[in-house]
């Protein structure tokens, strides 16, 4: 560990503490749910702009790019925070400051740890020579992480930059946390559709409520491996017309999650073969694929732990906390699924992140932006 380098990082962000602070009011108002990150997209991109971060740019899937000492060729590190929310607002979203902390939707996860991925990116931009030569780097505010955004913004930053990529880092949630393994995952949208008919009259017909209920029941009972890690649920359910009225269709969202993509293909196999023993010629059950999060790739490679211990000994010097380790779905999911080095760092503390109560400690961006700086400097010279 390069004790100058978390120096400069340390002091960087006791300078700029109040400007991290003062971005973070803006920014958290802008909605940005999954797919429609416009607003955001401009607004980094015009703050890029407005800093001098020459070249940055909105991509097809509304990433905000900035490049540095980037000739086209050269191998790249990339230092990503995804812009989207978990919620649908399209409105501004509510910020309230009280008690040293920060309360908005999304503030946490992940507007805090975008700001400081902004203000550390800038930092390098004006001092291209603290990169060695011949590496090149990608500020990224990417979108889609959240929900059903399937990892849109990293999918197409690795179709544009591919193989050129050689680390690859997200700042998302809290520290002193370290993700270095990805947990993958299926989704899918599960309908039941039948007749349907009138309560009293028609009693004894199928109802697509009922059909789908005893199908949820039994998904939660897929055979699940007792030595990986591995979930199922069902995140929301939806169908009906009245009290009084057989329901003629409803459907929910269903996911399994392992660390094993080998289990993953597993449990779609058994759900399809359950599926299908649903279906009768008066109920039709229809599976639609709405997300696939790959798990990571066997085995470890040496510069991923390099990285990894890296990453740790930052925000170890930073905070004095000693980081833990956690497996998570995140951006880092498509790199490490291509056996890429990947981690996702934590860059702020909070709590009661995908709840319209989500708060940060103020103070803590000034350690996350130290941690974030602080991993630049040092990860892109190993």
């Amino acid at each position: 560990m390069r004790a100058e380098q978390i120096d400069l990082a340390r002091k960087f962000s006791q300078r700029h503490a109040d400007e991290a602070l003062d971005l973070l009011r803006s920014l958290a108002r802008i909605p940005a749910p999954s797919h429609h990150e416009g607003r955001r997209a401009t607004f980094v991109r015009d703050w890029m702009a407005s800093q001098g971060m020459e070249g940055a740019y909105v991509d097809q899937a509304q990433n905000v790019i900035c490049p540095i000492a980037d000739d086209g060729s050269c191998d790249l590190v990339v230092f990503a925070a995804h812009t989207d929310v978990v919620f649908p607002d399209e409105d501004e979203l509510p910020l309230r400051e009280e008690g040293g902390r920060l309360y908005a939707p999304g503030v946490g996860d992940d507007t805090a740890n975008l700001v400081a991925v902004m203000l550390a990116g800038r930092h390098l931009a004006r001092n291209p020579q603290l990169l060695p030569q011949g590496l090149g780097v990608l500020i990224v505010a990417n979108s889609c992480e959240e929900g059903l955004g399937n990892l849109k913004g990293t999918r197409e930053l690795f179709s544009s930059y591919g193989s050129r990529i050689r680390r690859f880092y997200s700042f998302d949630l809290y520290l002193p946390g370290v993700v270095s393994t990805a947990v993958g995952s299926h989704r899918w949208r599960i309908s039941v559709k039948t007749q349907g008919g009138h309560s009293f009259m028609d009693f004894g017909r199928p109802n697509a409520v009922e059909r789908l209920c005893a199908l949820i029941q039994e998904l939660y009972h897929l055979e699940l491996p007792s030595e990986v890690t591995t979930t199922v649920n069902v995140g929301t359910i939806e169908g009906g017309t009245t009290v009084n009225v057989i329901a003629a269709q409803a459907s929910c969202l269903f996911e399994y999650r392992s660390l094993s993509d080998e289990v993953l293909k597993s449990l779609k196999a058994q759900m399809l073969a359950l599926v299908d023993r649903f279906r009768t010629d008066e109920v039709a059950v229809e599976v639609e694929e709405v997300g696939i999060r790959p798990a990571s790739t066997p085995g470890r490679s040496a510069e991923l732990e390099c990285m990894t211990q890296a990453s740790r000994d930052v925000i170890r010097c930073v905070t004095g906390e000693e980081p833990y380790d956690y497996a998570a779905s995140t951006d880092a999911n498509i790199p490490l699924s291509l056996g890429i080095a990947a981690n996702t760092i934590g860059a702020v503390r909070g709590a009661l992140a995908h709840t319209r109560d989500e708060w940060i400690e103020a103070s803590s961006l000034q350690d996350g932006l130290a941690v974030v700086l602080g991993t630049m400097l040092v990860q892109v010279d190993l």
